[in-house]
């Protein structure tokens, strides 16, 4: 994929960086470093002797001597002043329906304004955007937006939600932060499609002003984490009870890759962990993988596998359960309660008609998720 994702109604990354320059004059585009620019003092670290920090964002909790960076590549000691790269330089942005995220129980067929900056605080073998994901904010082109201009952009598009997304937002949370902000003031949500490999503090702030986050749970075991995504799963799980907690919506999404995280007896203890810590009514998706990046020994997810998963969780107790990546009627929500179909999706086309008011049309189930 090119490090510029163009949207549907054809604003392709030349059309985007032109209007830019002439709406945002001054701003510029990236072109790196050599001249020092002052960039934004990050949140979310500490201070020690020797003009050193600590990076309190995520369990990495990067120890950063003066003139360095984190694991992310964004964030860099500036003389014992930590200060981010990527506030605002948005190197992707495209229209996409919120089911893309994917978010199946937040306002069906809305359309999202989806924005990326370069980062990652993980290096997943397997990343889908890995040309913006694993880049350095300098190595690629950013259009500069504040806020106000991103909700600017939401409305001109006809967006009814801002997504923060394709690279990792917890690198740049600051500006997640205060889109979301922002967005309140004019009545457009924003949400967080995350790998949810963040400190409590941090994401406590977030879930304040965010409508919804998805996080994608890589795995259920630690080695996978520690080899396939140089992360840990403790703190995702802490993350993903944390964001129920404080009453966000919250959807998940497995990527399952043959061998390494697709066993029944892993789906079985997730789906477990899911029903005792979350509940019945948290959406799960298993989405299909490709190969691709550091990972392309290993063939397609075989559809088998991801029905088997899918069974599993649905036996499992969970009521919404959905295969991504893969046509199928598993994309379609189904009440829980009588079973009638309340929303159907074919590709990214869908009908929400079974649903009204938050119930099911056809028996008054009230059904879990933000509805119009």
């Amino acid at each position: 994929m090119s490090a510029w994702i163009s949207d549907e109604s054809g604003w392709d990354r030349r059309r985007f960086i032109r209007a830019g320059a002439a709406a945002f004059a001054g701003c510029g585009i990236v072109s790196g470093l050599s001249a020092r620019p002052q960039f934004p003092e990050a949140g979310w670290y500490e201070k020690k002797p020797d003009l050193k920090i600590v990076c309190k964002l995520c369990p990495h909790q990067c120890q950063v001597a003066d003139r360095e960076r984190g694991t992310c590549g964004v964030r860099e000691n500036d003389g014992g002043v930590y200060r981010t790269h990527v506030y605002g330089e948005i190197c992707a942005a495209h229209v996409d329906p919120i089911e893309k995220k994917p978010l199946f129980h937040y306002f069906p067929t809305a359309k999202a304004y989806s924005v990326a900056a370069a980062g990652c605080n993980f290096i997943c073998t397997f990343c889908q955007n890995w040309e913006i994901s694993q880049k350095r904010p300098e190595q690629i082109k950013s259009v500069k937006l504040t806020p106000r201009q991103v909700v600017e952009q939401a409305h001109l598009h006809d967006c009814t939600v801002i997504a923060h997304t394709y690279t990792e937002p917890v690198v740049f949370a600051e500006f997640v932060r205060d889109c979301a902000r922002e967005g309140a003031r004019t009545g457009i949500p924003n949400v967080m499609i995350t790998n949810g490999y963040i400190e409590p503090e941090p994401m406590t702030e977030l879930c304040r002003h965010l409508g919804a986050v998805k996080v994608d749970l890589k795995a259920f075991t630690e080695t996978f984490y520690r080899e396939q995504c140089g992360g840990a799963l403790a703190p995702v799980l802490k993350t993903l009870k944390l964001v129920q907690k404080m009453g966000v919506w919250l959807e998940i999404v497995v990527l399952l890759i043959p061998t390494l995280n697709d066993s029944a007896a892993e789906i079985q203890r997730m789906t477990r962990w899911i029903m005792g810590e979350l509940g019945p009514d948290v959406p799960v998706h298993f989405s299909r993988y490709h190969p691709t990046f550091m990972l392309r020994n290993i063939p397609p997810t075989p559809p088998a596998s991801l029905f088997r998963a899918r069974t599993i969780a649905l036996e499992g107790g969970l009521h919404y359960v959905y295969i991504g990546n893969l046509m199928s009627e598993a994309e379609n929500t189904r009440c829980h309660g009588c079973g009638a179909l309340l929303i159907e999706r074919i590709g990214y086309d869908t009908d929400a008609s079974g649903i009204k008011d938050g119930q099911c049309r056809f028996c008054g189930q009230r059904i879990p998720g933000v509805f119009n």
